[in-house]
């Protein structure tokens, strides 16, 4: 899985037809609408604004007036077979007086946004996991510590007989952290994270 860098932009012409290809590196629905409402101010005279969000629990698509099926459909299947994700691909649609048909359609819109892919920065998204530690209260400060040099999140804390912290990390630190969390508080550590889960 890749996410963008930066924004990236395509542009491919068919029968008069300007297609803009567009991608954002977003994360929010919140996000895309104000860059829609940007891109629409823009572009006052594009008669479509097809768009495609990807990203975690907030995805969603739009054919903005185009026949269903034919702009946001082959948008994500581009952004899916190219594994691009916390993206918003648009594609502004400027008439050229000529109709494409379906098939014209999904064609222009597929390959704007493919060309769009192909001048972006890609880099790999690394999977994000939560883990939950107990600890003592004297050894909060420091554990605390510890996660802000290591670039872990702390997302809540819990006050009960000891300090329960639940963090976001990436996967692939998530053993090392642990082992290494575990030495720093001389053992004084409970990993949480599988009680958690059943």
């Amino acid at each position: 899985m890749y996410q963008l860098v930066a924004p990236a932009t395509a542009e491919i012409e068919i029968k008069k037809s300007r297609f803009i290809g567009l991608l954002y590196p977003l994360t929010t629905r919140a996000e895309a609408r104000v860059k829609l409402a940007e891109l629409r101010a823009a572009h006052p005279n594009a008669v479509h604004f097809c768009w495609v969000l990807m990203c975690d629990g907030d995805s969603g698509l739009d054919d903005d007036g185009e026949p269903s099926g034919t702009a946001a459909r082959p948008m994500y299947n581009v952004l899916v077979h190219k594994d691009v994700f916390n993206v918003l691909a648009v594609v502004v649609r400027y008439w050229g007086g000529m109709k494409l048909g379906a098939g014209g359609l999904t064609r222009a819109y597929g390959q704007a946004i493919s060309e769009a892919v192909k001048t972006a920065e890609l880099i790999p998204v690394e999977p994000i996991c939560e883990r939950r530690y107990a600890l003592q209260f004297a050894d909060e400060s420091t554990f605390r510590r510890y996660c802000e040099q290591q670039g872990v999140s702390v997302i809540d804390a819990h006050y009960g007989d000891a300090v329960t912290l639940r963090l976001k990390m990436k996967c692939s630190q998530a053993e090392e952290f642990r082992q290494a969390a575990f030495d720093l508080l001389r053992g004084a550590l409970e990993d949480c994270s599988e009680q958690q889960a059943n």
